[in-house]
């Protein structure tokens, strides 16, 4: 059987019916009443505050406005935050919104700003050493480029983009530039003929060239382990690697096997 219009409305008006609407109405009042009448009324003329929230406030900012609302603020700590500038507020205790006694303490804890590392000094070291030292303080290495240099060894660093000592956020790439030794046209095979052998062998490292094949030739005439020829000749650009090959006198009966090239 369908109910009616009629059945309906007796059955809402009936006594249990009509009790339960009325206590519904009366919770629903108080609840109006308590939220926005008296909640309010008791908060700001009870001697009780609410925190208002300062996070990614400057500190200035934050102080002014925890003390219009009748709060003290107090310095916590400083802490490194990626997220906020320096000196901005990244937490506070209370929490934003909470009620608390007029005069109550509001803990900031302001941003340090990113973690800073100090960059290490990249000059004279190979390129694997170089990686390795930025990697250990938390850096990165960046572009590299290469460049002759008469003071730098070839594959060693001569300059990078940032100075060492200055301090930069972790995960900052440091360019650097490499040495290819000197230049083609500043390399010359310096003469060491007369020399000994020791002190040809430093004066063409100190021309950052090497000492390549060393060929020995007995003779009564000349002091041993002295320098008699060498090729290239002194003067010459030599090819790039290519080494000072350096012929020797040994004591003994010369042969012809041993003699130096002639010009």
């Amino acid at each position: 059987m369908t109910p009616t219009l009629a059945s309906l409305k007796e059955w809402a008006l009936s006594p249990p019916r009509k009790t339960f609407l009325v206590v519904a109405g009366i919770l629903v009042a108080v609840f109006i009443v308590v939220n926005y009448i008296v909640l309010p009324l008791y908060v700001n003329h009870a001697g009780r505050v609410a925190v208002p929230s300062v996070v990614g406030m400057s500190k200035d900012s934050a102080l002014m406005v925890i003390e219009q609302s009748g709060l003290r603020v107090v310095d916590a700590e400083t802490r490194p935050d990626p997220t906020y500038p320096p000196g901005v507020v990244v937490q506070q205790n209370p929490m934003g919104n909470a009620i608390v006694k007029e005069g109550r303490r509001v803990y900031l804890t302001l941003s340090g700003g990113e973690i800073q590392v100090v960059v290490p000094s990249l000059r004279g070291r190979s390129l694997r050493d170089a990686r390795f030292a930025l990697e250990r303080f938390g850096l990165k290495l960046g572009g590299i480029g290469y460049d002759t240099s008469d003071t730098f060894p070839e594959n060693t660093i001569i300059a990078q983009s940032i100075a060492p000592d200055a301090r930069v956020a972790r995960g900052t790439s440091v360019s650097i530039s490499v040495s290819q030794g000197r230049s083609a046209g500043d390399v010359r095979v310096p003469l060491v003929i007369g020399k000994t052998l020791g002190e040809a062998t430093k004066m063409i490292e100190e021309a950052h060239l090497k000492v390549g094949t060393i060929s020995y030739q007995a003779s009564f005439d000349l002091v041993p382990n002295t320098i008699v020829d060498q090729f290239p000749r002194p003067g010459e650009v030599p090819a790039p690697g290519q080494g000072v090959d350096l012929f020797v006198v040994k004591a003994g009966r010369p042969t012809e096997e041993f003699m130096p090239p002639t010009n």
